[in-house]
């Protein structure tokens, strides 16, 4: 039962951890671009009415909160799971992903800004974080060795 509580914290804290640097990222953008003036970044019709006097500049932060933060997650996941590591990494990417797509419908955004988004901040991210979870830990292992507890 051990392993599967263990997991379960994996999985927890993996988003809690890749979700507050998406947050603080997304809060650390805004004061370093702001945003054009006039646009209040809190309200999505606000947002939706100014597009337009986006720049490239503006969707720095939130590409990097969200490739971040799913970097971070997943290799917090990868760190933390005592069994099935890789599988857990990727379900912690996948939900970054649905959060992603979500975003896209709630959030207005340039065509190609989504694309790059959903198609690079996601589950490459996941990919590195769990090349690099097995890269700290020395594990290759997909599965573990002992099934009786997972």
């Amino acid at each position: 039962m051990k392993t599967v509580l263990r997991n379960v914290l994996a999985l927890v804290l993996g988003m809690a951890i890749g979700g507050s640097i998406n947050m603080g990222l997304i809060l650390l953008g805004s004061s370093v671009i702001p945003a054009p003036a006039g646009v209040d970044v809190t309200d999505a019709k606000s947002i939706a009415s100014s597009i337009h006097l986006f720049e490239v500049k503006h969707f720095v932060f939130p590409f990097l909160a969200h490739a971040l933060g799913t970097l971070t997650g997943t290799l917090c996941a990868f760190l933390v799971a005592a069994s099935y590591r890789v599988t857990i990494c990727y379900v912690v990417g996948v939900l970054f992903l649905a959060g992603g797509i979500a975003t896209t419908f709630m959030i207005p955004a340039p065509g190609w800004f989504i694309v790059f988004d959903i198609v690079v901040a996601y589950i490459p991210m996941a990919w590195i974080g769990k090349s690099m979870g097995m890269r700290i830990s020395g594990s290759e292992a997909i599965v573990p060795a002992d099934h009786g507890d997972a």
